[in-house]
C-alpha cells in the first residue's frame, strides 16, 4: 500500500486543493463547521459571508437569538439545531475561555456541535495541529476504493488512516480525496479512464466505472 506515492501523484493534478470552508479566525471554523455537516460547502460560504461581517466575537453568538442567527443560514440544512449548538458553544466560549477557541482536545469536543471530525477540523486548519485524518463522505469512499481500509465506521477508517499515511501527509489527505473525489472517483460511479492514480489503485469495491 504506497499512500504517499497516491498522494504525491493527487497533490500534481489538484495542487490548488484546500480546505473548503471561509475562514479568517478560529472562531468563524468553529461556526462554518457546525453548519457544514450534511450541505454542500458552497452552501456554507455563502451563508456565512454576511454572517461573519456581523458577528466578530464569541459573545456577539452568545447574545444572539436563534431568529436572528437564522436569517444568514436559514438555507443549512438543519439550521436550527445548528444556530442552538453555535449560540451554546459561544455562550461557553465567552463565560469559560475568554472568548477563545480552546487547542485542546477533550476542552472541543465538550463543546456543543463538536463531534471527532470537527475538532480535528478545527485544530488542523485553524491551529495547524495534526490530530488525524479528517474522514468526510469523499475520504470514506475514495480511501475504500484505494485499499486503504476495508471499514465503514468513520473512527475505524480514520485510525486506519493514520496508520497508514506518513505524518507529514495527514493534514492535506482530506483535501486531496475530497478533490479527487469530486472530479473523478464520484458516487456512485467512478470515472476510472480519468483517474491520475489508476495504476496504483485495486479498486475496491468498484463494480462498474466509466
Amino acid at each position: 500500500m504506497n499512500t504517499t506515492q497516491v498522494l504525491e501523484t493527487l497533490q500534481k493534478s489538484y495542487p490548488g486543493a484546500r480546505y473548503y470552508l471561509n475562514f479568517k479566525t478560529p472562531l468563524e471554523l468553529l461556526v462554518a463547521a457546525i453548519l457544514s455537516a450534511q450541505v454542500r460547502d458552497e452552501v456554507v460560504n455563502e451563508s456565512t459571508l454576511a454572517l461573519f461581517a456581523k458577528y466578530k466575537a464569541a459573545k456577539d453568538y452568545a447574545n444572539a437569538s436563534v431568529d436572528e442567527l437564522l436569517k444568514f443560514v436559514g438555507k443549512v440544512t438543519f439550521a436550527g439545531n445548528k444556530v442552538n449548538n453555535i449560540i451554546a458553544a459561544c455562550k461557553i466560549l465567552h463565560e469559560k475561555y475568554n472568548g477563545k477557541v480552546p487547542q485542546n482536545i477533550d476542552e472541543l469536543v465538550e463543546l456543543p456541535g463538536i463531534g471527532r471530525k470537527t475538532e480535528i477540523v478545527i485544530l488542523t486548519n485553524a491551529f495547524d495541529i495534526v490530530d488525524g485524518v479528517v474522514v468526510d463522505t469523499h475520504v470514506i469512499r475514495v480511501s475504500y476504493r484505494l485499499g486503504w481500509t476495508r471499514n465503514t465506521n468513520p473512527e475505524k477508517i480514520e485510525a486506519d488512516l493514520n496508520k497508514a499515511i506518513e505524518k507529514q501527509w495527514i493534514k492535506k489527505t482530506q483535501w486531496l480525496l475530497k478533490a479527487h473525489g469530486r472530479a473523478v472517483c464520484k458516487a456512485p460511479t467512478p470515472v476510472c479512464s480519468k483517474c491520475p492514480v489508476f495504476s496504483l489503485c485495486p479498486r475496491q469495491g468498484v463494480t462498474k466505472s466509466l
